[in-house]
C-alpha cells in the first residue's frame, strides 16, 4: 500500500475511533482518553515541515469539527508537529534510523524507551497546550498539571497498546542499490 493511501486510512480510522469510541468513555474529568495524535508521530522522518504542519492542522481541525471547539485540537497538533522534529533530532544520532527507516517506531528509534520519550514528550506538549487553551487560566496549578500528567499517561498508554496490536513491519533500507 502506497505511503499516501496508508496515511489517509489512519487518519480516517484514528478520527473516528477518537469520536466515537475515545470521547463517550468518561473515566474521570481529570483524564481524558485521545489517540488520534498517533497519525502525527507516525508520519515519516522524511517529511516536509510545511506538509507535517499542514496535514497536523487538518488532523486538529476535523477533531475540532466534531467536537465544536474553535481550534483548540488544530493549535495543539500544529505545536506538536512543530516541535517533532527537534524531538526527533535529538533522539536519534545524526546517521541513524532516519535514513534507514520510512517512519518512528520501537525498531526505528532503537527500542521501547527511546520511542517511549519521544512520543510521551510530544503527547504531554499537546495535553498542556490543549488544556491551557481550553481553561485560558492557571488559576487552579495543580488541577491542570495533573490533568496534564494524567491524561498524558492515558494516552502514552493508548499509543503503546497500539503500537503492541498494529506493529508496522518497517524494512530496514540500504544504501546498496
Amino acid at each position: 500500500m502506497s505511503t499516501i493511501v496508508k496515511n489517509i486510512v489512519r487518519f480516517c480510522v484514528l478520527i473516528l475511533f477518537q469520536v466515537y469510541v475515545l470521547d463517550k468513555i468518561r473515566l474521570h474529568q481529570m483524564v481524558t482518553p485521545y489517540i488520534y495524535f498517533i497519525f502525527i508521530l507516525w508520519l515519516p522522518f522524511k517529511i516536509n515541515r510545511t506538509v507535517l504542519m499542514l496535514l497536523s492542522f487538518i488532523l486538529g481541525m476535523t477533531l475540532d469539527s466534531f467536537r465544536h471547539h474553535p481550534g483548540f485540537h488544530a493549535a495543539a497538533c500544529v505545536l506538536m508537529a512543530y516541535v517533532r522534529p527537534f524531538i526527533i533530532n535529538l533522539m536519534i544520532p545524526q546517521e541513524g534510523a532516519e535514513t534507514n527507516y520510512e517512519e518512528p517506531s520501537f525498531r526505528s528509534m532503537g527500542g521501547m524507551l527511546p520511542y517511549l520519550i519521544y512520543a510521551g514528550l510530544l503527547i504531554m506538549l499537546h495535553n498542556s497546550w490543549l488544556f491551557l487553551l481550553e481553561a485560558w487560566q492557571f488559576a487552579d496549578v495543580w488541577y491542570f498539571f495533573l490533568k496534564t500528567l494524567l491524561s498524558t499517561a492515558i494516552g502514552l498508554m493508548l499509543v503503546l497498546i497500539t503500537e503492541l496490536l498494529f506493529s508496522r513491519n518497517q524494512k530496514f533500507k540500504t544504501n546498496t542499490i
